[in-house]
């Protein structure tokens, strides 16, 4: 943690209306004190002594980023390019894959995971949630190189490492080594597809939350099922979440199936992931029929984004650009109004805006922790329509990343 003043910072402020409609964001330029990595004040003119400086040009003052899904033990960014193969039997040609491909990276898994968290820094992520492969074939080696990798930037970065069967709890017989990740540091438990992948869906979820409550941990899983089948899983892993004390402590990524639901089956699925506190990780694919993301918000179901891969096995199209995704966010829920684009941040920040709903200034406040990007743009408006660029990333009030070269560019 670190002291830092940052001058001349550009913060929303409100919202301007004409006839009862809001037509652009109000923005004044602060100064905000940090101390041990909190805020501590936000005035004008602010004075302080034996401090870094921070001269942030009117630059727009943002929440950082959170991303909550992302594999950085299994990739090919960094290394030479090379496209995906055909899917001919969809999920279970990539675990065949990642039979001989993962021991094959393992020398280079580190280095390849290190330059992964680098670059999410870079896009201002101050938070970083991995999967990480625990399979028959390369046992636990995955957990300890993402555990090594994350300590290269400790006090720049918090972190969450989902021991993750990839290539199914039951259907390899992993449960061992997923306890034994747990034991080794592992902060949450993962799973995937217990019918698609495991074949006994109440088996794989019950062996799954009995490890968690062992581990005194949450779970974050993996379900691609689509429709009925996905809902029904949800269900279930809904009624163990409440059985197992674990309410607010479960996330399901990818959730493809609320993308499939309309009407009643929708609002019932909805209500019963809400009361559960279930939340919900998404990419927001484009290649399928997207889940409702600001119907489930607004229902009570927290959504978090994240890019899952930058470049592997899987896809080739990540780019680890946050703003971009947002941008991506609104085109597909028609968010083209200065209100709608600005509550897109939220997704990508654990639900932090500058603004409440109503338009009043709820960050930064002091007392908040000092996770702070800084982009060149008018307004969070702005910045998500036309894909602003980050300049400056603040974490725990330490800068630990700056590119000014790109102020100014057209947008």
């Amino acid at each position: 943690m670190q002291n830092l003043l940052i001058k001349n910072a550009k913060l929303e402020t409100g919202f301007s209306y004409i006839n009862g409609h809001i037509v652009s964001t109000k923005t004044e330029i602060f100064d905000v004190l940090i101390m041990n990595g909190q805020v501590t004040e936000i005035g004008k003119g602010i004075l302080a002594s034996n401090i870094d400086i921070l001269d942030a040009q009117e630059s727009l003052l943002m929440p950082a980023f959170r991303e909550m899904h992302i594999h950085v033990d299994k990739t090919y960014f960094s290394g030479p390019w090379k496209a995906c193969k055909p899917a001919m039997k969809g999920i279970f040609t990539r675990i065949e894959e990642e039979e001989e491909l993962l021991p094959a990276q393992l020398p280079i898994a580190l280095q390849r995971a290190e330059n992964i968290i680098q670059l999410l820094l870079s896009q201002g992520h101050t938070h970083i949630r991995s999967h990480c492969n625990v399979d028959p074939k390369i046992g636990t080696k995955h957990i300890e190189i993402t555990k090594e990798a994350f300590r290269k930037f400790e006090g720049q970065v918090t972190y969450d490492i989902v021991a993750f069967p990839q290539h199914g709890l039951l259907r390899s017989g992993v449960e061992p080594l997923i306890r034994e990740a747990m034991k080794m540091g592992a902060t949450l438990v993962g799973g995937v597809d217990p019918s698609v992948i495991d074949r006994d869906i109440d088996k794989s979820l019950h062996i799954t939350m009995d490890i968690a409550v062992e581990a005194g941990t949450g779970i974050d899983m993996h379900i691609h099922d689509p429709n009925t089948l996905g809902a029904f899983e949800f269900y279930q892993l809904a009624k163990l979440t409440k059985q197992a004390n674990k309410v607010g402590q479960v996330t399901i990524s990818h959730a493809m199936a609320l993308g499939d639901l309309e009407g009643k089956e929708l609002e019932a699925l909805t209500e019963t992931l809400a009361d559960a506190q279930i939340d919900v990780t998404s990419t927001v694919p484009i290649g399928r029929t997207t889940i409702p993301i600001p119907y489930l918000y607004d229902n009570g179901v927290k959504v978090s984004l994240g890019h899952d891969s930058l470049t592997d096995h899987w896809s080739p199209f990540g780019t680890g650009n946050t703003v971009e995704k947002l941008n991506t966010f609104a085109e597909r829920f028609k968010c083209i109004d200065e209100y709608s684009l600005s509550r897109c941040w939220k997704y990508a920040s654990g639900g932090i805006t500058p603004l409440n709903d109503v338009g009043t200034r709820v960050w930064p406040q002091a007392g908040d922790l000092a996770n702070i990007v800084l982009l060149d743009a008018e307004c969070s408006a702005h910045a998500v329509a036309r894909r602003r660029p980050i300049t400056h990333v603040i974490s725990q009030g330490q800068l630990i990343f700056t590119n000014e070269e790109l102020v100014g560019q057209e947008g």
